[in-house]
């Protein structure tokens, strides 16, 4: 029987550990570096003194995480509603050394700072300029031929909206304050006002301005409770929750929440919900560096020309452009006035996404995002490009493309879906338990029960649930992966697997190290053709010290290194000159001194 007493920490882990230190560093210089409209104590990034936000691999225990920050000097004070995002004390001017330790553990899906991000920039063209040129770029006159957004709702996670606003009143849904918990939603700063007017202000009132979904209905939530306008991932996530769960279709962000891993987690509990988070790319005019988020619609501007505008950032996130330039908007105390921004192209977009699935309701979000997307009129380069997307929406098109969609045929087929592990393993102490699981359309969650309990839910693959085994009594356990997919079919996998932890529950010290190293590859990457002489670099980090380093090719130990101290990273060479072409598995083999191990494995294709 196969005996696992540690989890194997994926190399997606890694790289997500890896990438966070890039997408904060990429927020500082962001903001540094812009011209903001902030007093100027604000213009360098900042983010929440002495707090972090964790999230724990799907199944990890409360107590565990306890554990987990405990060790490091932490402790939980809340979680983000829906997605268990915790909201961690830490020391302050800790904040980045306790992201860098946790951010390692296997247990861990991510850690972050929360970081303190403006409202995107917005400056006054023209207060009295009454030519809504965007409108009719975008072909909505077109589109309100046949739907202007009628009973669907669209959140504003701004600075709250002024609720009497002649072109916005009768518009407003009751609101909520993600800063406190409260329900003072009034508009503290004016961005949010100028935001909400894009989406969704009245026309056909003879009165102010037209925006693209009029018929929509507005949900004001206030994220941040500071007159500069600056607000807090955690607080933009908590949002973003309370908003899916009043039953919001769409989400607009006009703030930089591309990074966050957890705005991120909360983008995809709004699109379980059958919700779409579409947000601002920034006004830096360079490209920041962010890769692509599946879970936001990123937007870059457009002017009246259809050039991208010289202050919109841009990059490899953007999915599509729209109007940014000169956008006549409401603005606070029923005043109109004209804004520039990528804060004005993302709800002008999130107006689009709400006249699609006013048009066809059945659509997925997957399905309303893919049309945003291909209806868009194609500019600058052909194809996808990083300044522009996928193009600049089109109204009309997107419209008339969602209304010829056909409803969806019924799905009747059930996901697969299996265990990683072997039938009757061994298991102790913390296991990591990966579940794979496919669909013929798409797999929305997979859930795992444990002698009939649920441990945890995890929506993105890969599947996989950290499980305390000290929790249940030793003997055979039963597992149970329950994979469902959109249109609501189910598939269940049954897993027996033995729980062994005499030695780990007799007798043990409280104080005994039990978390074993974290190892990753820097080179090469898996999936990656190498040949000659291959230089395998390793690095780990342990919460006591790695003691011991060990690389193996095909089974094969190219090199070991045991060390008294601490070990972080090291070389091995690996002459493949005389060996056949194909595909040879790399192991790296982590070991600290309490005698925990960790191996991690990435495959590499020998040849030209």
């Amino acid at each position: 029987m196969k005996y696992i007493s540690h989890s194997i920490v994926s190399s997606a882990h890694r790289h997500l550990a890896q990438a966070l230190f890039v997408a904060a560093a990429i927020i500082f210089s962001t903001l540094s570096g812009s011209a903001s409209a902030a007093p100027p104590e604000q213009k360098r990034g900042k983010w929440a003194e002495g707090r972090i936000l964790v999230k724990g691999v799907p199944g990890l225990s409360d107590k565990r995480m306890a554990q987990i920050l405990e060790r490091q000097g932490g402790a939980s004070e809340a979680k983000i509603r829906g997605v268990d995002v915790h909201m961690v004390r830490v020391p302050a001017h800790a904040e980045e050394r306790m992201v860098a330790a946790l951010a390692r553990n296997p247990h861990v899906q991510f850690a972050e700072l929360d970081m303190l991000v403006p409202p995107g920039e917005f400056i006054p063209a023209d207060p009295r300029y009454k030519d809504q040129w965007h409108l009719p770029k975008m072909g909505t006159p077109s589109a309100w031929n046949s739907v202007s957004g009628d009973g669907i709702t669209i959140a504003i996670l701004d600075t709250g909206v002024d609720p009497n606003h002649f072109d916005l009143a009768n518009k407003l849904l009751p609101g909520y304050n993600a800063a406190d918990g409260g329900s003072d939603w009034f508009d503290i700063h004016g961005h949010g006002t100028a935001v909400a007017g894009v989406a969704g202000a009245i026309a056909n009132n003879d009165a102010g301005v037209a925006s693209v979904a009029w018929g929509a209905t507005l949900l004001p939530i206030r994220v941040t409770n500071r007159s500069d306008g600056y607000a807090y991932f955690s607080d933009i996530a908590r949002g973003l929750t309370w908003a899916a769960d009043q039953g919001a279709r769409v989400a607009n962000i006009s703030y930089g929440a591309t990074p966050s891993y957890a705005i991120s987690s909360a983008a995809r509990y709004m699109k379980s919900k059958g919700g779409l988070v579409v947000v601002s790319a920034g006004n830096s005019g360079t490209d920041p560096g962010f890769g692509d988020n599946p879970d936001l619609i990123s937007v870059s501007a457009t002017n009246s020309t259809d050039a991208i505008t010289s202050w919109s950032s841009y990059g490899n996130y953007i999915d599509v452009a729209a109007p940014g330039a000169s956008i006549v908007t409401t603005k606070m105390n029923n005043a109109i006035g004209s804004w520039n921004g990528t804060s004005f192209s993302s709800p002008a977009t999130a107006g689009v996404v709400a006249l699609i699935i006013s048009a066809n309701p059945h659509l997925t979000p997957s399905e309303v995002e893919s049309i945003l997307e291909s209806s868009a009129l194609d500019l600058g380069a052909s194809g996808w490009d990083n300044k522009f997307g996928h193009g600049r929406v089109d109204a009309a098109a997107a419209v008339q493309l969602a209304l010829a969609t056909a409803s969806p045929s019924v799905d009747d087929t059930a996901p697969s879906v299996g265990f990683s592990l072997a039938k009757d393993s061994l298991v102790a102490d913390m296991v990591t338990i990966s579940v794979n699981a496919t669909d013929d359309t798409e797999v929305s969650a997979v859930e795992l029960f444990v002698n009939g309990q649920l441990l945890g839910t995890d929506t993105t693959a890969p599947y996989q649930f950290s499980w305390d085994t000290t929790d249940h009594p030793n003997g055979t356990i039963t597992l149970e992966a329950h994979a469902h997919d959109t249109a609501g079919n189910t598939a269940t996998a049954t897993l027996t697997v033995v729980v062994d932890n005499q030695d780990t529950q007799v007798n043990q010290d409280p104080n005994a190290d039990t978390e074993a190293p974290a190892v990753w590859f820097l080179t090469p990457s898996d999936g990656d053709t190498v040949s000659g002489g291959v230089s395998i670099k390793i690095n780990a980090s342990d919460n006591v010290g790695v003691t011991k380093l060990s690389c193996y090719a095909n089974g094969s130990q190219l090199s070991t290194r045991s060390d008294a101290t601490r070990l972080s990273c090291y070389w091995s060479r690996w002459d493949t000159r005389k060996l056949p072409d194909g595909l040879y598995n790399i192991e790296a083999h982590g070991e600290d001194a309490a005698g925990n191990k960790t191996v991690q494995t990435i495959s590499v294709r020998l040849g030209s």
